[in-house]
């Protein structure tokens, strides 16, 4: 890997200047194995908060990527009717995305250009570095009714089913697209979503979006676990952005899935999101022990009931029935394993004097019906956190595969004709 960053070329002066009810809440935290370092579509890259993550790559960047501080997600209602127009925004999106997460400004920049003309770049991250922007892409089941594409729709696409204790905003659920962009920087976050939504004026509109901070997975090993915003460690398991054999096998979507009618989605993924409003009041007032035991952790070290260090095993049995370690572990769900790359949010009161924050939930997999599914529905029925947390937003998306050149496009293996 290290030899991989030494043939890289040093980023341009432009490049540096210029812009261009349910106990997943918290995320299983036993999910995955061992975590490792990655960056760039394929997984491998830089660790420099200011650098540029490769936007190329067989899968989309921003999956297994290292996790970084910032998120900004957008769902989007699709307002053509037109093929051929869906299909340029895709196009020029692509476009964007190539230049913003390579620190460069979009089209021809943020001014030096025609007086009377909008400037091609919205400006307020000129100066800032690429803060390893990741943008990542999803096609929601609503845009497979459109456009001709209902025989294309993944077989693992599917409606999420209604989980006991969900309490769901219409307002914050669904969108026929999603963009998910990552950053170290929240302005470079937000700069990435707004020039999106500009260049898609017309054609699409921001349905909802939300903003994170916080991460609380990690993709990386070398890096401190994050906790979430209960006070836990979060991510201790999350699966490893170099673990490519479980990767492989529970979050890139093959070539023969969907008995091959879904080809076009061989190297992508599928997300799940759910926004989890969490009683923050409520468990303030809780007993240390009950915390403890509503996890089937320890608060301070982070390891599992009756063991010594965070990345112990756990024994499973030791914990309460109800523990979210327990009933969420690989071995108590017949193997079930996502990758998980949440984040915390507060978005001011409730008008009631309590704070409205949480869990931004993001759960890659290789098939929903097989991985997000059966676990929630474990969790949301028996989890002893669902006293402190609820479902409010949801949302599923299919992520097609990687932008491969310089020639490739967001889409193009379900939307080409010649894909």
């Amino acid at each position: 890997m290290a030899e991989e960053q030494e043939r890289r070329p040093a980023p341009s002066r432009r490049a540096l200047i210029g812009w261009g009810g349910a106990g997943l809440a918290l995320g299983a935290v036993t999910a995955g194995g061992a975590v490792a370092a990655a960056t760039g579509g394929d997984g491998g890259g830089a660790t420099d908060t200011g650098g540029a993550v490769e936007f190329h790559g067989v899968h989309q960047a921003g999956i297994a990527t290292p996790v970084q501080d910032r998120l900004h997600f957008a769902a989007f209602d699709v307002k053509t009717d037109d093929r051929a127009e869906f299909v340029r925004l895709l196009k020029d999106w692509t476009a964007a995305a190539r230049k913003m997460t390579a620190g460069a400004p979009v089209g021809d920049g943020a001014y030096g250009g025609l007086a009377e003309a909008p400037p091609d770049d919205t400006g307020e991250a000129l100066g800032l570095k690429p803060s390893r922007l990741t943008l990542t892409i999803g096609f929601g089941p609503t845009l497979f009714d459109r456009f001709g594409l209902k025989d294309r729709r993944p077989a693992a696409l599917v409606d999420l089913p209604p989980f006991p204790g969900d309490n769901l905003d219409r307002s914050r659920t669904g969108g026929d697209l999603c963009v998910q962009a990552c950053a170290d920087d929240p302005q470079v976050a937000v700069h990435a979503i707004r020039n999106l939504a500009r260049i898609g004026f017309g054609k699409v509109a921001v349905r909802w979006s939300q903003l994170g901070f916080g991460k609380t997975s990690s993709t990386t090993p070398d890096a401190q676990t994050p906790r979430n915003l209960l006070g836990f460690k979060d991510g201790t398991r999350n699966i490893a952005g170099t673990e490519t054999a479980r990767l492989d096998e529970h979050v890139w979507a093959g070539a023969q899935d969907g008995g091959g009618k879904d080809a076009w989605m061989s190297g992508g993924s599928y997300l799940v999101a759910r926004r989890i409003r969490m009683n923050i009041e409520t468990w303030d007032r809780t007993s240390l022990q009950e915390q403890e035991d509503v996890f089937g952790r320890d608060k301070g070290e982070g390891a599992p009931v009756g063991k010594a260090k965070e990345r112990d095993e756990p024994f499973l049995p030791a914990m309460k029935p109800d523990a979210h370690v327990r009933l969420a572990h690989p071995d108590s769900n017949g193997g079930i394993t996502i990758l998980r790359r949440g984040y915390s949010f507060t978005d001011g009161t409730d008008g009631l004097g309590r704070l409205d924050a949480g869990l931004f939930f993001l759960a890659y997999q290789r098939d929903v019906r097989k991985g997000f599914v059966p676990l929630q529905r474990r969790l949301s029925a028996h989890d002893a956190l669902n006293e402190y947390i609820q479902h409010v937003g949801s949302a599923v998306f299919a992520i097609p595969p990687g932008v491969r050149d310089a020639n490739d496009w967001w889409g193009r293996t379900l939307l080409s004709e010649e894909a």
